[in-house]
C-alpha cells in the first residue's frame, strides 16, 4: 500500500520561499508518476506540478512557472516542491499524489494515491 506524507507547509510573507517534502513508502516508484494539488478554501483542488519517478518529463501549471520546482531524492523516496516568489494567491491545503503511470498527469482523477495535506500560508 502506497503512504504519501507531506511536510513542510507554513506561514510565510509574500515574496518568500517555502519547500514541501512528500515521503513516498510502500512501493519502488520507478513505476510512478507524482504530483502536487492545491485546494484554497471555496476551490476546487487544482493541479500544480507533476513529473515522473525517474525524472523526466516535468509539468506545470501557468500559475507557478518559473516559480515552483518539482523534483525528488530516489534514495529517500521524497518528493519536494520548492516554492519562491511566493504569493497570497498560492494560500492553500497542498496534497502529494502519486499514479501508477509512465507519463505525468495534469489530471487529479488519474492520481490513486493521496497525502494528507500540508497549509502553505502567504501573506501579504
Amino acid at each position: 500500500q502506497v503512504q504519501l506524507v507531506e511536510s513542510g507547509g507554513g506561514l510565510v510573507q509574500a515574496g518568500g520561499s517555502l519547500r514541501l517534502s512528500c515521503a513516498a513508502s510502500g512501493r519502488t516508484f520507478s513505476n510512478y508518476v507524482m504530483g502536487w494539488f492545491r485546494q484554497a478554501p471555496g476551490k476546487e483542488r487544482e493541479f500544480v506540478a507533476a513529473m515522473s519517478w525517474i525524472g523526466s518529463p516535468t509539468y506545470y501549471a501557468d500559475s507557478v512557472k518559473g516559480r515552483f520546482t518539482i523534483s525528488n531524492d530516489d534514495a529517500k523516496k521524497t518528493l519536494y516542491l520548492q516554492m519562491n516568489s511566493l504569493k497570497p494567491e498560492d494560500t492553500a491545503v497542498y496534497y502529494c499524489a502519486a499514479d501508477r503511470s509512465n507519463w505525468p498527469s495534469r489530471n487529479l482523477a488519474d492520481y490513486d494515491y493521496w497525502g494528507q495535506g500540508t497549509q502553505v500560508t502567504v501573506s501579504s
